[in-house]
């Protein structure tokens, strides 16, 4: 029996980012969107202000993400060093 896969959702100025990057990482980045499809648990739980978020690692870039029900929500994608600030500020931007 198939595993349930969980649905993707993602803000247009994400998937227009992902679609500009060099082939090469487009390609991991879009590997890791479907292994988060395949098992949402995976990847790192977040604290503090971005409590309710999770990161995968891709490279040297992460994709942050939010599950709710049986529906991913892409919430930013970009490089480590400066992913964690960027989701704060439009997690705070967004309220």
């Amino acid at each position: 029996m198939r595993p349930e896969l969980y649905s993707l959702r993602m803000p247009d100025e994400t998937a227009n980012l992902i679609r500009g990057m060099h082939p090469e990482l487009k390609k991991k980045i879009k590997s890791g969107l479907r292994a988060i499809l395949e098992d949402p648990d995976t990847g790192k739980m977040l604290r503090n202000e971005l409590a309710g978020l999770r990161s995968f690692r891709v490279s040297r870039f992460r994709t942050i993400c939010r599950i709710i029900k049986k529906e991913v929500e892409i919430v930013a994608v970009g490089p480590r060093i400066r992913i964690y600030e960027e989701t704060y500020r439009l997690l705070q931007k967004n309220k």
